[in-house]
C-alpha cells in the first residue's frame, strides 16, 4: 500500500472533515474516489462533507476568531514557523502524496511543488513580524484588521502550493479559516490539516471540509458568517463563487485562468530564451494558469524557434512519474486529458501547423492520462489555441513582423495573469513590459520570488498573493480620527 494512503487510512482521516480542533465524520454520507492519473486507477476513497459541515466549521471560526484576531503578532507568527517546520520536515511524504493524486512526477513535486509550499508559510511569517498594522497619517490613525472569516477554495493543479498561499497570510493577518481543497486532489490537504493540528493550531483557527464546488464551495461563498471568500481555479468556477457571494457583500479574491503571453523580442538570445521558454509553458505539464504557451517570436526568426523548441520538447521525458527520470507525467484527471485532446484537434483543424506532438498519447503508454508534449507553429491570434486556456503540454508558436504588433497580440486575450519578455536590452524588455496588461511580467526567466504580489488583470481574477500585498487581502483598513488629540478640557 502507498504510504500516503496507509498513513491517511490508519488515522482514520480519509473518512474525515477537520473542524474546531477535531477530526469529524461529516454530516452526509457521500463519498469520491481519488484516482491516480498514471493508471487510471482509485486508489482511495474519501468523505464528502456538504452544507452541514460549512456551518459547523464557520461556526468554529467565528468563535475562534474573538481571540486569535487579537492575539499577538509573536504568537501567530510562532505558530507559522511550526507549521513551516513540519511541512519541511515530511516534505517526502507531501511529495509522494501529489505524484499520487494529480500525477506530478515525484523529481518534480520534490524539486518545486512542496519547497514552494513551504516558502508561501516562510514569507507570511516573515511578512508578519514586520509589518505595521498601525500607522498615522496627517494626525489620523490608519488601522489594518483581520477582516474575519475566511473561505478558502483551492485548486487541484498546485495542491499544497495554494493551499499555503491562502492559509498562511490569513492566519498571519488573524483571520480564520475554512478550507475547501479540490476533491479531485484531497490527499495532500489532509496531511496538512495534520500538520495544522500537530502544530498547535487553536481549535476553530484552521478546519477542513472536503466536498464539490456546487456543494461545499456554494454554501462558502453565500455564508452570511464567511467575511471573505478566497478562490483560485477556472474563471467559471470564480464567476459562479461571485456571484454566490454577492448577496452577502462580503469580499471576493479570484486567481483565475491565464493565456500568459512570452514576448522575444529580435535581439533575443534563442539558444537561451527559447528552451526556457518550454520549459515554463510545460512545468506541471502544462497545468498552470500563468504558463506562457503563446511564445510571439519575430517572423524573420521563425525557423529559428521552431527548431529549438523542437529539440526543447524531445528532450522532456513523458513517463511514470515514480521514476527519478521522468520530467513530465500524466495530466491530472480524465477531464483535463479530454479537453486538451480537444484543443489539440482544433489547432490542427483551423490550420495551425504542427511542429511536434499532436493527438494521443505518448507511443509507449497505453493507460494513463499521457499527453504527448505538442508545439504548432504559424498560430494565428484568433485562433482557439490561441485565444482559450487549454492547461496541458500544448505552445502556440505565433509569429510577429513589429514590437507593436507583439504587444497587440499579448494584450490580445481576455486574461491578464502572467506574461514573459526575452531581450538582450533590459531597457527594451522593461519598455515592453510597461505595456503588457498583466498582474506579472517576468524578464528573461527570472527566478522564482515568493515576494512577488500574483493575480491578474482582467478575467484572470482581482486582488493579490504572496508577500506584503498577500497578508494585505486579509485585512480591513479602518481610520480613527481624534486618535492624537488630547482630552477635552
Amino acid at each position: 500500500m502507498n504510504p500516503v494512503i496507509e498513513r491517511l487510512m490508519n488515522a482514520g482521516h480519509l473518512d474525515r472533515v477537520f473542524i474546531g480542533g477535531e477530526w469529524r465524520t461529516p454530516a452526509g454520507a457521500a463519498r469520491s474516489a481519488v484516482t491516480n492519473p498514471s493508471t487510471e486507477q482509485a486508489v482511495a476513497e474519501i468523505a464528502l462533507g456538504n452544507a452541514q459541515d460549512v456551518d459547523a466549521a464557520v461556526a468554529a471560526a467565528r468563535r475562534a476568531f474573538t481571540t486569535w484576531s487579537v492575539s499577538a503578532v509573536e504568537t501567530r507568527a510562532a505558530l507559522l514557523d511550526r507549521v513551516h517546520a513540519l511541512i519541511l520536515e515530511r516534505a517526502e511524504l507531501f511529495a509522494q502524496a501529489i505524484s499520487l493524486e494529480m500525477g506530478a512526477a515525484i523529481s518534480m513535486a520534490r524539486s518545486h511543488q512542496v519547497p514552494v509550499a513551504a516558502e508561501h508559510i516562510r514569507v507570511a511569517r516573515d511578512v508578519l513580524r514586520g509589518y505595521p498594522f498601525l500607522v498615522h497619517r496627517e494626525g489620523v490613525a490608519i488601522l489594518r484588521e483581520p477582516i474575519g472569516v475566511c473561505g478558502l477554495i483551492t485548486p487541484w493543479n498546485w495542491p499544497l502550493y495554494q493551499i499555503t498561499a491562502k492559509v498562511g497570510p490569513a492566519l498571519a493577518a488573524g483571520c480564520t479559516v475554512v478550507l475547501k481543497p479540490s476533491e479531485l486532489s484531497p490527499l495532500s490537504a489532509l496531511l496538512f490539516a495534520e500538520v495544522m493540528r500537530d502544530a498547535g493550531v487553536p481549535a476553530g483557527v484552521f478546519n477542513l471540509v472536503n466536498g464539490e464546488g456546487p456543494e461545499v464551495g456554494a454554501a462558502l461563498a453565500s455564508h452570511p458568517d464567511v467575511d471573505m471568500i478566497s478562490i483560485t481555479g477556472s474563471t467559471r468556477a470564480g464567476v459562479l463563487v461571485a456571484q454566490a457571494a454577492a448577496p452577502t457583500v462580503k469580499r471576493v479574491a479570484q486567481e483565475l485562468g491565464g493565456k500568459s503571453p512570452n514576448i522575444v523580442l529580435p535581439d533575443a538570445d534563442l539558444p537561451r530564451a527559447i528552451p526556457l521558454g518550454v520549459a515554463a509553458a510545460f512545468r506541471n505539464v502544462g497545468q498552470s494558469c500563468s504558463a506562457p504557451t503563446r511564445m510571439i517570436v519575430p517572423r524573420e526568426r521563425l525557423a529559428e524557434v521552431e527548431r529549438l523548441a523542437a529539440e526543447a520538447a524531445a528532450a522532456l521525458v513523458v513517463g511514470d512519474p515514480r521514476l527519478p527520470q521522468t520530467t513530465h507525467g500524466p495530466v491530472a484527471n480524465r477531464a483535463q486529458f479530454n479537453r486538451v485532446q480537444e484543443m489539440i484537434e482544433a489547432g490542427i483543424s483551423e490550420g495551425a501547423r504542427l511542429v511536434c506532438g499532436g493527438p494521443g498519447r505518448p507511443p509507449d503508454l497505453e493507460r494513463g492520462f499521457y499527453v504527448r508534449p505538442t508545439i504548432f507553429s504559424s498560430v494565428q491570434p484568433r485562433m482557439r489555441i490561441a485565444q482559450e486556456e487549454i492547461f496541458g503540454p500544448v505552445l502556440a508558436i505565433i509569429p510577429y513582423d513589429s514590437v507593436d504588433e507583439a504587444v497587440e497580440i499579448a494584450n490580445d486575450t481576455v486574461y491578464g495573469l502572467g506574461a514573459h519578455v526575452q531581450s538582450q536590452d533590459l531597457g527594451a524588455a522593461r519598455a515592453v513590459a510597461a505595456r503588457i496588461r498583466s498582474g506579472q511580467v517576468h524578464i528573461n526567466h527570472p527566478a522564482w520570488n515568493p515576494h512577488a504580489p500574483f493575480g491578474g488583470y482582467k478575467r484572470s481574477g482581482n486582488g493579490r498573493e504572496y508577500g506584503v500585498e498577500g497578508l494585505q487581502e486579509y485585512l480591513e483598513t479602518k481610520a480613527i480620527l481624534g486618535y492624537m488629540n488630547e482630552e477635552p478640557t
